[in-house]
């Protein structure tokens, strides 16, 4: 089995059932089977073979679709990239992946326009040809439908995903066929997708969790897949309510920014079976805020990460009455959980170990870096970086990034703890933590704060409100407020750049 095939099987079983809603466009199994062929033909002609690697500049819509099955009929190789990345990021990408072609969407397409001249690629866009891009609706006007069945079996290769970058250049993870079907079965059993299923994307089909966990696994039930090529919470609530939306995946940002929306409780969201949220933590406050503005018991917290297809815990909504803000306690279908010390040892509940992972959806490895590759996976598990504990109950909770952690005059401290509650306070809008250098105790705890306005005396606000709610070596001696946190294209946030202001402010003082 592999992906090309769920397609063309799905438009054999339910030629006429509605695969694709994308704006007013409403697509059966049969027409985006058919399409797919077309442009897999077209691409063909003009060279593109197996193992070649195709980079989409897309955001979630039809034409994704299109593009990465088409990719993948022929047997190339698909390497799907955040349509919000800029030139110099994509320059690097294609470069490092040795990319045979790009084909973007023509409201972007233009971003790529530094590029075009400096590779001899394929370059294609959606809409009318243009100064070197070929037409992508022309190649599917030209293409034929004939069948075209991809030859690959599930441990060939199938796609680079590549990681956000935070902490330098981006990895490309690459997947095989089964890494990706793992996960696709994991999500569709654990949340009940089936052929009846309406499944909204809204986050970017360029990441593993959207893509591999929601787009595919939805695809391997028939379920129909309604695309947005971003964002906003009237977007959320009116596409759920037109579209008896039944699962929904988002950023913890995307559910936070929902339940402040004064429309929120305007719309009927109630056909939702699963909302669910992942790719960073959520407090039990945060999540308790969510299910309440929401109205509803049917949060379900996803823990992984891209390398692991992502496959590894989850919190079901049964679970989130009593364990809001943990990762949950037991490893999902088609994958295992340790908590291991710094020799790979176990740890007792309580105590504070990195996270480890095996299974199926694990990456084949890191595209032309052996080195990482090897410093991630050992002896069949799968290094996360993730700190964390169990509790009394078993269930796991996240500490903080093990890159992250400050050692303070020997003693750790977690930023993501004293970001938590820092974050409760009344004034600040978003917070992040980091260690910068000092003279005597090698490190130093600081807070950058954003605030809905100038925060006066801001150290000694923050210190007083701090107080009492974690131990003194925890509270930060240092805080700076900014606009806005750097965050790169995925929303994560730029921690190496807060460091660096951080070493900036320490050289002056």
């Amino acid at each position: 089995m592999n992906i090309s095939e769920l397609l063309a099987r799905n438009a054999r079983k339910f030629p006429e059932k509605i695969a694709i809603i994308d704006g007013d466009a409403v697509l059966s199994y049969r027409q985006v089977d058919e399409t797919v062929n077309r442009l897999a033909s077209s691409l063909q002609r003009l060279g593109l073979k197996r193992g070649d690697k195709v980079v989409l500049y897309m955001p979630n819509t039809k034409e994704f679709v299109y593009a990465y099955f088409a990719v993948l009929r022929l047997g190339a190789i698909a390497v799907p990239v955040n349509a919000r990345l800029t030139a110099e990021e994509v320059r690097y990408i294609v470069e490092h992946s040795e990319a045979k072609a790009v084909i973007a969407h023509d409201w972007i397409y233009e971003a790529l326009a530094p590029l075009a001249g400096d590779f001899d690629l394929l370059w294609i866009k959606t809409g009318e040809a243009k100064d070197g891009w070929r037409s992508l609706a022309q190649l599917i006007h030209d293409g034929s439908a004939n069948s075209i069945a991809c030859p690959l079996q599930e441990d060939d290769e199938a796609t680079i995903l590549y990681t956000s970058g935070t902490t330098g250049r981006p990895k490309g993870v690459l997947f095989t066929y089964r890494n990706i079907l793992s996960v696709a079965v994991m999500m569709a059993l654990e949340t009940k997708m089936d052929k009846d299923s309406r499944l909204l994307h809204m986050m970017p089909l360029s990441h593993s969790a959207p893509l591999h966990l929601f787009f595919i696994g939805g695809m391997y039930v028939g379920a129909t897949h309604i695309l947005s090529p971003s964002f906003s919470p009237e977007a959320l609530f009116q596409l759920v309510e037109q579209h008896r939306i039944t699962h929904f995946f988002g950023a913890p940002v995307a559910y936070l920014l929902a339940a402040k929306h004064p429309l929120l409780h305007q719309h009927d969201l109630s056909s939702v079976q699963y909302w669910t949220y992942g790719g960073a933590p959520l407090s039990a406050e945060e999540v308790r805020l969510v299910a309440k503005q929401f109205r509803t018991d049917r949060l379900m917290c996803l823990y992984g990460l891209t390398e692991a297809g992502p496959n590894g815990t989850y919190l079901s909504p049964e679970e989130h009455a009593h364990k809001a803000g943990s990762v949950g306690k037991f490893a999902a279908l088609n994958c295992e959980v340790k908590i291991v010390d710094e020799q790979g040892r176990e740890v007792p509940a309580g105590e504070i170990g990195e996270i480890v992972l095996a299974g199926e959806g694990t990456m084949k490895r890191y595209y032309k870096d052996e080195e990482k590759t090897g410093e991630t996976l050992k002896n069949g598990w799968l290094y996360t970086g993730d700190l964390a504990r169990r509790d009394e109950d078993g269930y796991i909770w996240i500490v903080d990034r093990k890159k992250d952690m400050i050692i303070s005059g020997g003693v750790n401290v977690y930023p993501k703890e004293v970001e938590d509650v820092l974050r409760t306070h009344p004034d600040i809008i978003d917070v992040a933590v980091v260690g910068v250098p000092h003279p005597e105790w090698g490190e130093t705890v600081k807070a950058f704060i954003v605030g809905a306005k100038p925060i006066d005396s801001l150290a000694d606000r923050c210190k007083r409100f701090l107080s009492g709610k974690l131990a003194d070596y925890k509270i930060p001696r240092l805080y700076e407020q900014i606009d806005e946190l750097p965050r790169n294209a995925t929303g994560k946030i730029l921690k190496q750049v807060l460091r660096g202001m951080g070493d900036e402010a320490a050289a002056r003082s």
